[in-house]
């Protein structure tokens, strides 16, 4: 194995991985809601997604990533997935102002959270269906070490990222007035509402 193009490859998974989980989205969404409730909410939300996502990195190694690139595929996955979205959204929006917001929102144990809201996030698929894969070819070089290689730096980055966002918002709760309460749970909401017309626009256009 040639260790210094093996190494370069990390990197590279770990500076992808982090730039595709920081981006905001309805993971991060679930993260700030549940963060309110419990500071290592973080680790469930991330055991939820990568009980959806190491299923779907398998798949696609095994070379079925096509299945993802077939138009009636994405057209299902974008409208279904935004109509979950734009329902999250909305309720989330309407009872901004709620305590108990979190549960009427996302409802039950964070790791069911973590699910939801990666399988409502078309955009999931379709990274793994293009630049993952392209990911999941490259570890494939460097046979089974490359692979888990690859699940375990960018899984790590899926868990810190949302651990650290947790954690942040549990530790600062306390300088919620209603106001910001009702604020951020209403842009919160405005994130999910955003992502939700944008998957279904761009899935039926």
């Amino acid at each position: 194995m040639d260790y210094s193009a093996f190494g370069l490859f990390i990197l590279m998974v770990g500076f992808i991985s982090l730039s595709g989980v920081m981006m905001p989205g309805p993971v991060m969404v679930a993260a700030i809601a549940k963060g309110s409730e419990n500071k290592h909410a973080g680790l469930w939300i991330a055991l939820g997604h990568l009980m959806v996502e190491i299923p779907l990195i398998t798949f696609i190694a095994m070379g079925f990533y096509y299945v993802f690139t077939d138009d009636w595929v994405q057209g299902i996955i974008g409208i279904g997935g935004g109509a979950l979205l734009l329902y999250m959204g909305i309720q989330m929006i309407w009872m901004r102002e709620d305590k108990e917001v979190v549960e009427k929102s996302f409802p039950g144990h964070p790791i069911m959270a973590g699910i939801v809201t990666t399988i409502s996030n078309p955009y999931f698929i379709l990274w793994w269906a293009t630049i993952g894969a392209t990911l999941i070819i490259g570890a494939l070089e460097f046979g089974i070490i490359g692979i888990l290689a690859f699940i375990i730096v960018h899984e790590f980055c899926d868990v810190a990222w949302v651990e650290f966002i947790t954690y942040s918002v549990n530790k600062s709760k306390d300088l919620w007035t209603d106001k910001s309460h009702a604020m951020i749970f209403g842009v919160c909401g405005l994130v999910l509402v955003f992502f939700g017309i944008y998957f279904i626009l761009a899935f039926m256009l």
